[in-house]
């Protein structure tokens, strides 16, 4: 897909192309109004990226029960947001579950495959850039590489992201201390039901216990 706002490297693909099916699938006729509606009230002057994991306000729609009951089979789910300015890669993540990422505006997403990590290192021209337009929802599998999305135009972008309960919350004080002596997937354990490798460029991984395993440039979008 061409855009006037493309990428350093590479493609930016239409997330209808057949090469997201290795990433995901778009879920038709889920019920999303209300929670786009919601999502695209917050944050509007917010610099940089911000996430919360669990949103009240997205939690009581009646779009978010529906997807609770009829895609997470009645478990437990969360609904968050993602949202503010983001150009960048900066960090990839999975999850040991399925996310689902409903765009309050247009966003690209930046994606990999975890069967690409190797010895806890991921190569970030590996990545697959894909174009998602404001109102699709998508389900990205759970070995599918992720971080935050990434804007699309100069008034940034709003994400709502469902996942199973407690997804994301801070590790105990205990494991967290453990970590840095942890090897293989231990080693990349970053919250509750996440993992993580870091760009060295990362705050998180200059700042925190966070593994800095990608290698290669750390990707960005160029908007015009």
């Amino acid at each position: 897909m061409s855009h006037k706002k493309g990428e350093e490297m590479g493609q930016i693909y239409d997330i209808t192309n057949e090469r997201f099916a290795r990433y995901g699938r778009i879920l038709e006729g889920l019920p999303v109004e209300e929670l786009i509606r919601v999502a695209g009230s917050f944050g509007r002057d917010f610099d940089g990226v911000k996430y919360e994991r669990s949103i009240k306000e997205l939690e009581e729609t009646e779009d978010f029960r529906y997807i609770e009951q009829w895609f997470g089979g009645e478990g437990a789910l969360q609904c968050g947001l993602c949202w503010g300015h983001n150009i960048k890669m900066n960090a990839v993540e999975y999850h040991h579950s399925s996310e689902i990422n409903i765009g309050a505006k247009d966003m690209v997403l930046m994606l990999g495959d975890l069967r690409d990590v190797k010895d806890n290192h991921y190569d970030s021209e590996l990545l697959e850039l894909f174009f998602v337009p404001k109102g699709t929802a998508v389900e990205l599998f759970g070995t599918t590489l992720h971080f935050a999305p990434c804007q699309t135009s100069n008034t940034g972008f709003a994400t709502a992201i469902i996942l199973p309960e407690m997804t994301n919350a801070p590790l105990s004080e205990e494991t967290r201390k453990a970590i840095p002596q942890r090897q293989g997937e231990e080693r990349l354990l970053f919250g509750n039901n996440k993992w993580m490798i870091a760009h060295p460029e990362c705050d998180d991984a200059k700042n925190s216990f966070a593994y800095p395993g990608v290698t290669g440039e750390n990707r960005t979008v160029v908007i015009e």
